[in-house]
């Protein structure tokens, strides 16, 4: 399939530019200012995540981090604390990582070049598009969810938009159709027609500035595309978790690896059917009392359900805990540490319950 015509081409940056001057998003917070950071940070929260989830995220990092040096100089765990709930937790990781390498080399500047921005942790093809023509006016394609939606119906793509040849089919069409002008504007027209328009489902082909170079919609298959993901067999996993409880209050955590599933955040430390005594064993600990089974938590990930069974153990602690990479913790105390969403959820409500039986027995 060919790319596109020079007179689609200027006629659909046109179009498309004209809707966004009246009807786009002009407010978003790393918009004012639009900093090479804020563009930078926004970019990253926004991969896989919608902007009504970022919008908070974004405000609450740059009130603690306003700039990159700020954000450099933080811990990871000060850097994790903050992120926990938004998922994926590599991106914080790269987050980190990348505002020292800006730091150390680039003098606390980000570099406009694209192959200097793709060179940085955390920063693919589309995201470096997308900083180099939002934050510098750089003539830089972008392709993220939104963008592929759109493209993908401009040209009647008939295969998944994930697949390796749809997505140089996509990158050649979002390349061709750049304009020469008002590169800032036109890309954030098109993540914005994707956002408000062109949407996954009942999608607003009425009020499209660019219905009439649609395919999709010129042959009456927009519902069909894009074309979904091929499903994969379902995976569940399962997994045991430690609640070791102390004679204070306290719930022992234990750091994750930096790689794979919530890496490098702290959570409960897990353990096979048959070994919970020897897991209490080699972390130091004593019980007081037979480990009490609470309910299952269910959690989804991209590629799996993982069905966790929480197992709270009163302990003694005299011997216990001292390694690096554990940490006591009360559990009212939990967001001032980088955990995943259902170990947080599970330490609130455990602390909800422990403050109602102080309510009763006062």
């Amino acid at each position: 399939m060919s790319t596109d015509a020079p007179k689609i081409k200027e006629d659909f940056a046109e179009r498309l530019l004209g809707w966004f001057d009246q009807h786009g998003r002009h407010d978003l917070p790393w918009q004012h200012p639009r900093s090479p950071y804020f563009v930078w940070l926004s970019e990253v929260m926004l991969q896989q995540t919608q902007v009504a989830t970022v919008t908070p995220y974004f405000l609450r990092f740059t009130q603690r981090f306003p700039d990159i040096e700020s954000l450099a100089s933080a811990s990871l765990d000060d850097v994790l604390a903050l992120w926990a709930g938004l998922g994926y937790y590599s991106r914080a990781r790269n987050l980190h990582a990348c505002a020292r390498q800006v730091m150390q080399a680039h003098q606390g500047e980000f570099p406009s070049d694209l192959d200097a921005l793709l060179a940085l942790p955390g920063i693919g093809r589309s995201s470096a598009g997308a900083i180099a023509t939002q934050a510098f006016g750089a003539r830089a394609a972008i392709l993220d969810g939104n963008v592929k939606r759109v493209l993908a119906r401009q040209i009647a793509l008939h295969d998944w938009p994930g697949s390796a040849a749809a997505q140089v089919l996509l990158w050649q069409t979002a390349e061709a159709r750049l304009p020469h002008a008002r590169l800032t504007d036109y890309s954030q027209a098109l993540m914005d027609l994707g956002a408000l328009l062109c949407t996954r489902k009942n999608p607003a082909c009425n009020a499209c500035p660019v219905q009439d170079s649609c395919a999709s919609h010129a042959h009456q298959l927009t519902d069909a595309i894009p074309h979904a993901k091929p499903k994969r067999a379902a995976v569940h996993k399962c997994a045991n978790w430690l609640l070791a409880l102390d004679r204070e209050g306290q719930i022992l955590l234990e750091r994750r690896p930096e790689h794979g599933i919530w890496g490098g955040l702290y959570s409960l430390p897990e353990f096979d059917d048959i070994e919970i005594a020897a897991k209490l064993q080699a972390l130091g600990l004593k019980s007081k009392a037979p480990p009490v089974q609470l309910d299952t938590v269910r959690h989804v990930f991209t590629h799996f359900t993982l069905h966790a069974k929480p197992w709270l153990v009163p302990v003694n602690t005299d011997t216990a805990a001292r390694e690096p990479g554990l940490r006591w913790i009360n559990p009212l105390a939990s967001s001032q540490l980088g955990l995943p969403a259902p170990i947080r959820a599970l330490l609130d409500k455990l602390a909800q319950q422990h403050e109602h039986k102080s309510m009763a027995v006062s």
